[in-house]
């Protein structure tokens, strides 16, 4: 394997790391109405026998600032998106009309936006270790290579040194998206 190969291999699973954190932060609630805390949710729709994105079933948009607006495609699959949303641990009850389902979102208290942060923090934390894990092994494929006279310990140093970079680099994106979401919770 060579330096670009092992480069390439390690920045691809930091990104994807980064990615995953990105997703994780939108289903977060922030004490404001977003799309995002309930589109990746999975309805189990019993006329259509297999469980579907809510985003398949409805659109979904923000009215008033603080509630969330669901108007499904099929009138049918009401009862089955407003189960799947009580099922789910976003704390927000629906209010299901027959036409529509409504999802007011309250103000968080600031000892929920304390436990959300910590929430936030630890995901954050667990896609740094991600990240320096994903260094780990791009070390030990470069120290791998230079055993098998693959790479020079020129290469292997400067490898090492472009790894360290990537690492950097992507542990201040994710600390970035920690502080943005931080930054959105505590927000009154």
């Amino acid at each position: 394997m060579d330096l670009d190969e092992i480069l390439l291999e390690a920045e691809e699973q930091m990104e994807k790391s980064a990615e995953f954190l990105k997703h994780e932060l939108r289903g977060i609630r922030t004490g404001q109405a977003s799309a995002g805390l309930v589109d990746q949710l999975r309805v189990e729709v019993e006329s259509y026998g297999a469980p579907m994105g809510l985003k398949e079933l409805a659109n979904i948009g923000v009215a008033e600032g603080n509630t969330i607006v669901i108007k499904a495609f099929d009138p049918s699959t009401l009862k089955d998106i407003e189960r799947a949303i009580e099922k789910s641990e976003i704390g927000i009850n629906p209010q299901n009309d027959g036409k529509i389902i409504r999802l007011p979102v309250p103000p968080l208290s600031t000892e929920r936006r304390n436990q959300i942060v910590a929430q936030v923090k630890q995901l954050a934390e667990h896609q740094k270790v991600a990240v320096r894990n994903t260094r780990r092994d791009a070390n030990k494929s470069l120290g791998a290579a230079e055993k098998a006279k693959e790479l020079t310990e020129d290469d292997v140093k400067s490898g090492e040194k472009q790894v360290q970079e990537l690492t950097d680099n992507y542990c201040k994106q994710i600390d970035k998206l920690l502080e943005e979401k931080t930054k959105d919770i505590m927000e009154v």
